[in-house]
């Protein structure tokens, strides 16, 4: 009893120590909350008496009021539950700490003319109720991304996924720091769809590049490609499973001319390490194309996921080339509990004609952050670094933007750095996410373009990842005879492989040159942007699938 005593009195020092330092921490929150509301108070003081001063402005007390009551925005602080309105962002952490105050756009209507930047008909055109332009939004996305219906109807649901347990924990044991590419493994912790499928999946909000197409302005035309970039990870919200490894050769075509106006197309160009490339053509004005190598390791209690490449994306009025790169992927719990994914990390998307910048942060989840999950904030920038948009918002559910009417210096902060105010419009919603469909949590969590990804289609390429049959087989509930089709596959990948290195090394003994393998739709080229070698689409796809001619097509499945 004694013994149990003193370990339950050191037990409970420990806790008060934490207990302290958690009130520390607290204490410090609020000193600088209240300092950071004092050097506003300083902001709104300065500017009644810039509004007092200015001729075309009424000096009205109630307007002066009305303006004092701005909602605040603040980003890289704290929250506080004693004020609703008010929000709080993380900046960049190369950034410097910066504060939006979000201003009467009525104000700016009347004097946009002597705002640097910010004409009065620009100002105009923001000037809307906040209900009426979140509605306008959302019925032209329904409108826009449902698109003119076609004569074919697609399939809305696929077979019940089935009740298999397998424990993960007895197959990844001896895999810590593996590549996961390398290891095999049974279908039951695959989707059934492609890596090729999941890469076409990012272009489910393919509307916010169309609504880009149509902006006149490089900077608003730059926020939404930034929610398009973010927008690509939502779908990964519950989608733990595993996409099936394409093989070498594998191709995936989404031939949406009729109800969306675009063609995509993706190969699998290289088994060692694994990489796809990727192009898009819309005729609404714009063409995406991109080469994702995945570089994934097994860390124990987690696994990270790496897209390494680059995504370019071109308009054709205009001529603006956006440039970026994906996130870290991050999936917990592997050994014990529920399996979840995170995003997190930097997006840098560079306009390369304007050199204006978008940086996005998504914000690692911690249990002890009171901010809210999935979290990505950023800032539209020109090429002199100043800022024309603020973003902010949440990876798997919307993206709003604020269009920043005028900055200023205020001070330091309690770190001695020093701070921008930015005053911005309301803000609007850029993208938001659509609804899952009905029993989705049976259906693997696909949303509805997802459902149809994994479609039979008629002229399709027989290379084509609809055309796979360990991963049909998944799709109609077999699993244990798509286990023993998935081996299948991937021996006769490996003798393909064995072939094909034994010929290089007949040919080096006879001193002859052997032509490595050559994807068919795509080839090698230097971007000249980034001056990275890239495989870009040479053409002829779709030319063979109108006459049907794909003797050039390896035999894979």
């Amino acid at each position: 009893m004694i013994n149990a005593c003193r370990d339950f009195l050191d037990l409970a020092e420990t806790h008060s120590r934490k207990w302290q330092r958690a009130l520390q921490y607290e204490r410090e929150q609020r000193t600088r909350l209240e300092e950071t509301i004092e050097q506003l108070a300083k902001q709104h003081n300065s500017l009644e008496r810039a509004c007092r001063g200015a001729p075309t402005l009424p000096s009205s007390s109630t307007e002066v009021s009305s303006t004092s009551k701005a909602r605040v925005r603040r980003i890289k602080g704290e929250t506080s539950d004693e004020d609703e309105e008010t929000e709080y962002f993380d900046a960049m952490e190369n950034a410097p700490e910066f504060i939006t105050v979000t201003t009467d756009p009525t104000r700016h209507r009347r004097t946009g003319s002597n705002i640097s930047g910010t004409s009065s008909d620009q100002t105009e055109t923001w000037n809307l109720d906040d209900h009426a332009f979140d509605c306008q939004h959302q019925a032209s996305f329904s409108a826009e991304s449902r698109g003119v219906k076609s004569n074919r109807k697609r399939r809305t649901q696929i077979p019940d996924k089935p009740n298999y347990s397998l424990n993960l924990w007895s197959i990844m044991k001896n895999c810590i720091g593996k590549e996961l590419s390398k290891i095999p493994m049974p279908v039951n912790f695959n989707e059934p769809l492609s890596m090729l499928q999941r890469l076409t999946e990012d272009l489910e909000y393919h509307e916010l590049l169309d609504k880009a197409a149509r902006c006149d302005s490089p900077a608003e035309q730059m926020c939404y490609v930034a929610a398009f970039s973010v927008s690509s990870y939502s779908t990964t919200t519950h989608r733990t499973a595993k996409p099936f490894n394409p093989l070498l050769g594998e191709t995936f075509e989404l031939d949406r001319r009729e109800e969306s106006g675009f063609r995509s197309l993706c190969e699998q160009v290289s088994h060692h390490p694994p990489a796809a490339a990727h192009h898009v053509y819309s005729k609404h004005g714009w063409t995406l194309w991109q080469e994702i190598t995945i570089a994934s390791k097994f860390r124990g209690k987690y696994l990270s996921i790496m897209p390494l490449g680059t995504i370019h994306l071109q308009f054709n009025c205009g001529g603006n080339h956006y440039v970026w790169r994906k996130v870290t992927s991050t999936v917990h719990n592997i050994i014990v509990g529920k399996l979840w994914i995170d995003q997190s990390g930097e997006i840098e998307i560079i306009n390369s004609k304007t050199k204006d910048k978008c940086q996005l942060k998504f914000s690692p989840y911690s249990y002890f952050s009171r901010e809210c999950a999935r979290k990505v904030t950023g800032m539209v920038t020109d090429s002199e670094s100043k800022a024309s948009y603020v973003l902010s918002g949440t990876w798997d559910e919307k993206m709003e933007f604020a269009k920043v009417v005028e900055s200023s210096q205020d001070g330091t902060s309690c770190e001695g750095k020093q701070k921008t105010v930015y005053q911005t419009l309301p803000p609007k919603v850029l993208w938001r996410k659509y609804p899952l469909p009905d029993n989705a949590e049976n259906m693997y969590y696909f949303s509805e373009l997802a459902l149809t990804l994994n479609e039979l289609e008629s002229g399709t390429a027989p290379t084509d990842s609809r055309l796979r049959p360990d991963q049909r087989l998944m799709e109609n509930g077999e699993w244990e005879e798509a286990n023993v089709e998935k081996q299948r596959l991937e021996e006769k990948q490996r003798a393909v492989r064995r072939s094909r290195e034994a010929e290089v090394a007949t040919a080096a003994e006879e001193g002859r040159e052997h032509e490595p393998y050559q994807p068919v739709w795509f080839e090698k080229k230097e971007d000249p942007i980034t001056g990275e070698e890239v495989y870009v689409y040479k053409g002829g796809y779709w030319e063979c699938k109108e006459t049907q001619d794909w003797k050039t097509c390896p035999d894979i499945f």
